[in-house]
């Protein structure tokens, strides 16, 4: 069955690119009301503009730094990728998530928090099936020797490759079944990452000004400058897929197929569900029985398999 949040959760924090502060909550929502973003500082435009933005695929302005949403009236929320990420990886269909800003708070810099969020609050089963979408047959997307696929299979399965000159990243590799939790347990502490160089040439340009050593992995060469370390070894290429789930969540519903980024971005990931829904025949609605269900993100997924991060 499709699922919400017990009661609303509130998230404090900042934006990693406007530095601002910023107040995010999630809220119960309707049965097959999916996920909707609500810009509350925004008032409503002449003509009744919205200031309701659906998290959906096809209202994605592509930035190469974070996933950007903008309705037909203008308005913008920014960086909604690992929340929507904690979303579809604690099985949660239906949410209003408000936001009294441009940008989503880093929090951490994971989507853990938000996932802690979610578990304590509780999730509420509704009286609806869920539905998912089911590709069938291969679809891929390239830009330059980056390239993103979605294929066939019975369940989420994410795959991604990387690779950075820098010693500390190098060239990492990672495969996961999204079902029973895994998500929740592999991916969801994992923190966005950045070259020392890359922080100093952002924040130059006005970008990044909410970043700092607390809530990303940043490195210069071989050397980790965030306190404490890594997480995991391969916190890199988890935190891809994390933004890869996040950033896949915008289908509208939950995906069966195996996706597999090489070198890949949010924008690219957008131009593969932008290709798949554009290709006749490539995708269709399923009614998912329980045995379907138990294979969809979130299924089963509980407090114990939290990870325990400061």
């Amino acid at each position: 069955m499709q699922n919400t949040v017990s009661h609303p959760i509130t998230f404090d924090g900042v934006g990693l690119h406007s530095g601002r502060p910023a107040r995010l909550v999630i809220r119960p929502a309707a049965v097959d009301s999916g996920i909707v973003f609500r810009r509350i500082d925004a008032a409503a435009g002449e003509g009744g503009a919205s200031c309701d933005i659906p998290a959906h695929w096809n209202l994605v302005h592509q930035s190469p730094l974070c996933t950007r949403l903008e309705n037909t009236d203008g308005v913008q929320l920014s960086t909604v990728e690992h929340v929507m990420a904690a979303l579809m990886g604690c099985g949660i269909h239906n949410a209003l998530v408000t936001v009294d800003g441009p940008e989503v708070p880093i929090l951490d810099g994971s989507a853990v928090v938000f996932v802690r969020g979610i578990l304590e609050a509780g999730i509420r089963r509704q009286a609806a099936p869920v539905r998912a979408l089911r590709v069938l047959r291969d679809v891929t997307v390239q830009r330059g020797d980056a390239w993103a696929r979605l294929s066939p299979s019975d369940t989420l399965t994410i795959e991604f490759d990387i690779a950075f000159a820098d010693a500390a990243i190098g060239t990492q590799t990672k495969r996961l079944n999204m079902a029973n939790g895994s998500f929740v347990r592999e991916l969801s502490s994992s923190r966005t990452f950045c070259r020392k160089a890359d922080v100093d040439l952002m924040r130059a340009n006005g970008l990044a000004l909410g970043g700092s050593l607390e809530n990303a992995v940043v490195v210069d060469g071989a050397q980790v400058l965030s306190p404490g370390g890594l997480r995991h070894r391969d916190e890199a290429v988890r935190h891809k897929m994390l933004d890869a789930l996040g950033d896949l969540a915008l289908a509208g519903a939950p995906l069966l197929a195996h996706y597999h980024g090489h070198k890949a971005g949010h924008a690219m990931t957008n131009d593969l569900l932008r290709a798949l829904f554009d290709q006749p025949g490539a995708v269709e609605w399923v009614t998912c029985d329980a045995s379907l269900a138990s294979k969809l993100p979130g299924a089963g997924v509980h407090w114990g398999e939290v990870p325990q991060v400061a």
